[in-house]
């Protein structure tokens, strides 16, 4: 059995040795792939899914959590530092319900509900205290939790203690809280705001001032001044100036540039805006009519009385009548016994347009616009610095007629007062660009040293990494040949009847190896060239 063993080990010595490298590489590369596939498909297959069962505990109860998942032989892992455990698949939904049942996860702190069932009439005052103060920064954790953006808070309440005399002064309370928020979520001035806002009340006696928010980062929530928020506004506002002032010196400049030629005139832009915005409501009556100043008529009623006969003539004025109405009443005294009676009433409902309009005027609105435009005489024979001028104006006359709002002037802008709001001037621009002198670009002498000598040393390096290759090459062919006559030429060279000369036997040593191995037999035909 020793035997056979030693020669299926010799076979196999003696095949292996017959390989080339390459196919060594393929080899040796093969069994790696098939165990590691293997192993992958053994590990994907055996192994056990787990997922979180809670998230966002503290140390205290991932540890309680642990201990008794441990206890019941049930597999487990801690996750994201401490703060998540997680559990097979399919038996996080069966231990979500035996834990709830047995009270898990706990909670170390202490709410309002306590006092209902715990505390007891033996209790002290300085015992009662500690678990108000207790309970009061419990409730107040969970109420600045359900805010957006905020994972978990911790808050600490300072409560002074109150004096044993009615004169003694009442000390403020005090406010430390640290939140840890969600990543990335960064809280505006108005959160903040309502976030003091929400401690202070929630404290008795904790004015804003006494409070110290910040996060996790060590990142402090302070909570801005009203007059810090008007500063900002007056930034905005004066931004807001600057924006309308550079776009219109802007379309300006590209005007007479496109007039001049670039660089011929320097343009400067003063404006004032109305930053108010007003909103208001409007309820008019206005008549159908205009002309007559009359409603459409939706209803009508016309009441007319007469009388004619003989008797004791009536006088006097009826009640509650007038006879100056000429649509109301009439009344005729009879004569000679005889009396005429007739009236007539008329009633007639009109309809009027009844208009209602919410109006909010948006702000930004040009008051008043001044334009300075500073631009070179024209160059050339005839040309008249007067026409450039005036030209100019009217551009810019132009320009200021239309960008002032109409609504924040009682009249129509005269061309004197347009006239006064422009200002031209046609002189050389000495402080241009164009007059100044220009440095000329120059690089400095170390420069080159310094960029010759990187050169050299890339050139070094280069020739040094062939000649580094092309030995180990050599080596390599060397190792090569040697390998070939030292095994294969005694094996599969036949043996020669007769005396035959060293030369002859070579050549034929290189014929059979330029047939069999013609790799190995370019490689040592590139080193015998080499050496030559």
């Amino acid at each position: 059995m020793k035997e056979k063993i030693q020669q299926y080990w010799q076979k196999l010595k003696t095949a292996w040795s017959r390989r080339s490298r390459r196919q060594k590489g393929i080899l040796i590369a093969s069994v790696l792939v098939f165990i590691t596939a293997v192993s992958l498909l053994i590990f994907f297959t055996t192994r056990t899914p787990l997922v979180p069962l809670y998230k966002d505990l503290t140390p205290a109860e991932t540890g309680s959590i642990k201990e008794m998942l441990d206890a019941r032989g049930i597999k487990s892992e801690i996750a994201d530092g401490g703060t998540t455990i997680k559990v097979p698949k399919d038996q996080a939904d069966a231990l979500k319900v035996e834990l709830a049942a047995e009270g898990l996860p706990k909670s170390g702190s202490i709410d309002y509900s306590f006092f209902s069932e715990k505390a007891g009439l033996g209790i002290t005052d300085n015992e009662f205290n500690v678990i108000k103060l207790d309970a009061m920064q419990t409730e107040l954790e969970n109420l600045i939790k359900s805010i957006d953006g905020i994972r978990d808070a911790k808050v600490m309440i300072n409560l002074p203690e109150k004096g044993i005399f009615v004169n003694d002064k009442e000390e403020e309370a005090s406010a430390s809280i640290v939140l840890q928020t969600e990543p990335g979520y960064n809280f505006d001035q108005k959160q903040i705001r309502a976030l003091y806002t929400l401690v202070s009340k929630s404290v008795p006696n904790l004015p804003t001032d006494n409070i110290v928010i910040m996060d996790q980062n060590f990142n402090y929530l302070e909570m801005e001044d009203e007059n810090s928020s008007n500063t900002a506004g007056f930034a905005n506002q004066f931004a807001i100036k600057k924006e309308i002032e550079k776009d219109i010196q802007k379309q300006v400049q590209s005007m007479l540039s496109m007039l001049m030629g670039p660089g011929k005139a320097v343009v400067s832009v003063t404006a004032d805006i109305d930053f108010t915005q007003e909103k208001r409501e409007e309820n008019l009556v206005e008549p159908v009519d205009e002309e007559n100043m009359e409603g459409i008529a939706i209803s009508a009623q016309r009441i007319t009385e007469s009388y004619t006969g003989n008797g004791a003539a009536a006088g006097g004025t009826p009640q509650a009548e007038d006879n100056t109405d000429p649509l109301g009443s009439t009344y005729l005294e009879g004569r000679n016994g005889e009396g005429e009676y007739e009236k007539t009433e008329e009633t007639i409902n009109y309809e009027v347009n009844r208009i209602r309009r919410e109006i909010i005027e948006s702000p930004y609105k040009i008051r008043d616009l001044g334009i300075q435009v500073i631009a070179e005489p024209p160059e050339g024979e005839g040309a008249d610095p007067l026409e450039i001028e005036d030209g100019i104006r009217q551009i810019l006359s132009t320009i200021v007629r239309t960008s002032i709002d109409k609504d924040t002037i009682d009249e129509p802008l005269t061309d004197d007062e347009i006239s006064q709001k422009i200002a031209v001037t046609v002189q050389p621009l000495l402080g241009s660009p164009a007059n100044e002198p220009q440095a000329e670009s120059r690089i400095p002498l170390w420069a080159y040293i310094v960029g010759a000598a990187l050169l050299i040393a890339l050139i070094v390096l280069t020739v040094l990494y062939i000649r580094r290759r092309r030995r180990e090459e050599e080596e390599e062919a060397l190792a090569a040949a040697e390998d070939v006559n030292r095994e294969e030429a005694p094996a599969e060279v036949p043996e020669i009847e007769g005396k035959e000369s060293e030369t002859s036997l070579r050549r034929k040593q290189i014929e059979k190896m330029a047939k069999e191995q013609p790799e190995e037999f370019a490689k040592l035909l590139r080193t015998w060239l080499s050496e030559d």
